[in-house]
């Protein structure tokens, strides 16, 4: 297919394995840091790369609504202020105003760009979104988990382009192009050929400054997506795949590289420009992130992470002691990175010392800048297509009912998430579940009381519903004991869920107390089980409603794959539509639930 300027201009900018060039007569092309024209003196030994990065922006193209588009930040009088942020017009303005003043300027991503998308990007499996991340130049990206929620193919159409195989194309007389940058999927491989899915590295080039970037999603990908989107391939080590690839790189004269990780962390404060370097009690950061980040090998110069939707900007020492940047810019476009890296033009690698590595900080895109208009644009052609599907009024509620953002065990959406599963299958002929369990990262949003559109404050669009649960899974009801409920419930907080608990949103009538201030499977106070005010009887037989993915052990929950007696009933988004509609009108909006079914002792 022909190209687009934007995709050639990529082509131009990265090139896939490329042998060394020849140093001297980079050199002589190259700009110095900070120039601003090219008639400055070419005889500075490094130049300062601006290396721009976000990560996990779901399809969030426009501003997220709720608690889920703000940042927190620290005031200088230690208070901490929420602040709106996000949305593609922001963003890209936000990076084309960054780029100004650096003519060595790289932006690269981590994963999660798509998937779990909002209705304007989902609706149109995410097409959108790749088209808008072509428009801002976006150089790379590793893929994440959600890049395989619709599958291998679906991830190889969303590089190469094609129109989808079902839908078609959307929009007369144009077929879809693809991305103009690299997906990398260094540690996926295919059990055939024992190959990358897609291309594990790329290198980009700039009047003699190289820099590799080697992309990996996390190895326990395949606990966290359908198994039947990703038969055939292999997840790897983060590690060992991160240190193959920079040993090839280094052997091509690649001794600058950058590490793309859709693997994160939990940094001890939950506020953007916290300083998870200060060396105090309860400081720092925690999570897979840390353990990788001190075995990557120290030919890897910045790791750049994500996946736990967090905001930091630290340093944790490299295999043999010298400081290096791991960082993340929260999720939803409401951060980005930027972080320099000082390229020797003599050695070809990044300058970091004993006590220094390269200098990195996190920004708000802030709502209050100009919006770029190309995504203006952008947005209103696919709201436009959109529109008979995306505004269709679902239910009323009377305040924010918060979801995604509430930043607790249970959520006041969860239990309304819970609640609409449970009355969906509770009846004798419709599965007959007598309770229902939500997994955390399936609700991907709040419901925000003000109007994103026309509709009215307190009216819930169809488009708006569909933000919170964009996954459609089926809804499963199945025979579990009450031994198997309690292994369910325990796995949340042990096993591989241990480090970053999981906590399933319960539905009405299932009470119990979680106690953090014990390890693993203790965590779960088994005396405290109670249905409908009845111990917990572990020879009892209980049906339990669930979506598909957590019934096939998802989110490391085997204790479900055990269930017995499935009963396949509604779409997660039918049952949580119909609940809206039939429990709230104008006059007699939902109120948000007090979410007190989970006592969490601290």
């Amino acid at each position: 297919m022909p190209a687009t300027p934007q995709r050639r201009r990529t082509v131009r900018r990265l090139t896939i394995g490329a042998a060394v060039l020849a140093a001297a007569g980079m050199a002589a092309g190259a700009l110095p840091a900070g120039a601003d024209t090219g008639h400055a003196a070419r005889t500075d030994r490094t130049v300062d790369v601006q290396l721009l990065s976000f990560n996990d922006f779901h399809g969030n193209l426009e501003p997220p609504q709720g608690s889920s588009g703000t940042v927190e930040e620290i005031q200088a009088d230690g208070s901490k202020k929420s602040v709106p942020a996000g949305g593609a017009e922001y963003l890209a303005q936000s990076l084309r105003t960054a780029r100004k003043g650096h003519p060595y300027s790289v932006t690269a991503a981590a994963g999660d760009l798509v998937g779990a998308s909002p209705l304007l990007s989902g609706l149109f499996h995410d097409e959108p979104t790749v088209e808008a991340m072509n428009k801002l130049d976006l150089d790379v990206t590793s893929v994440g988990n959600h890049e395989f929620d619709e599958g291998r193919k679906e991830l190889t159409r969303l590089q190469k382009g094609g129109c989808h195989p079902k839908d078609g194309c959307y929009e007369d007389g144009k077929k879809f192009r693809g991305a103009g940058f690299p997906y990398l999927t260094a540690n996926v491989t295919d059990d055939k050929t024992g190959k990358p899915l897609l291309k594990p590295y790329t290198v980009w080039k700039h009047k003699g400054v190289k820099i590799g970037f080697i992309g990996v999603t996390l190895e326990g990908t395949p606990d966290i997506v359908n198994a039947e989107g990703i038969k055939g391939l292999k997840f790897h080590d983060e590690v060992k795949t991160i240190n193959k690839y920079a040993k090839v790189l280094n052997r091509q004269g690649v001794k600058s590289v950058v590490a793309l990780i859709h693997e994160g962390g939990l940094p001890a404060s939950t506020s953007y420009n916290y300083n998870c370097d200060s060396p105090g009690p309860g400081d720092g950061i925690s999570g897979p992130i840390t353990d990788i980040a001190k075995h990557v090998t120290p030919r890897v110069d910045a790791l750049v992470t994500g996946h736990t939707h967090q905001a930091y900007a630290c340093t944790i020492p490299d295999p043999s002691g010298k400081p290096r940047t791991v960082t993340s810019a929260a999720s939803y476009g409401k951060l980005y990175t930027d972080t320099t890296l000082t390229y020797d033009r003599r050695t070809h690698d990044i300058v970091r010392t004993a006590v220094k590595a390269p200098g990195a900080a996190n920004h708000v895109v802030d709502r209050t800048q100009p919006k770029a208009a190309d995504m203006t644009s952008l947005i209103a052609r696919w709201n436009k297509l959109a529109a008979p599907v995306a505004g269709r009024p679902v239910g009323h509620i009377s305040a924010d009912i918060a979801g995604r953002g509430a930043n607790a065990p249970e959520s006041p959406l969860g239990d309304v998430i819970s609640d609409a599963q449970l009355e969906a299958t509770k009846a004798d002929g419709k599965g007959g579940a007598q309770l229902a369990l939500m997994n955390p990262g399936g609700v991907r949003s709040d419901l925000a009381f003000k109007a994103s559109g026309q509709e009215g404050d307190g009216v819930v669009t169809y488009g708006e519903a569909f933000t919170v649960q964009p996954f459609t899974n089926m809804m499963n009801v199945l025979d579990l004991t009450g031994a198997q409920l309690l292994t369910g419930l325990q796995q949340q907080v042990s096993g591989p869920n241990a480090a970053s608990p999981k906590i399933l949103q319960v539905s009405k009538g299932l009470t119990y107390t979680l106690d953090m201030t014990k390890s693993g499977a203790d965590r779960v106070v088994k005396d405290s089980v109670k249905l409908n005010g009845a111990a917990l009887d572990p020879a009892k037989t209980y049906r339990v409603a669930m979506n598909e993915f957590l019934a096939g052990g998802g989110d490391g929950f085997p204790a479900f794959k055990e269930g017995k007696n499935k009963y396949v009933g509604p779409s997660d988004l039918d049952a949580f539509t119909a609940y809206l509609t039939a429990h709230s009108s104008a006059d007699k909006p939902l109120t948000p639930p007090k979410a007190d079914r989970i006592t969490v002792v601290k």
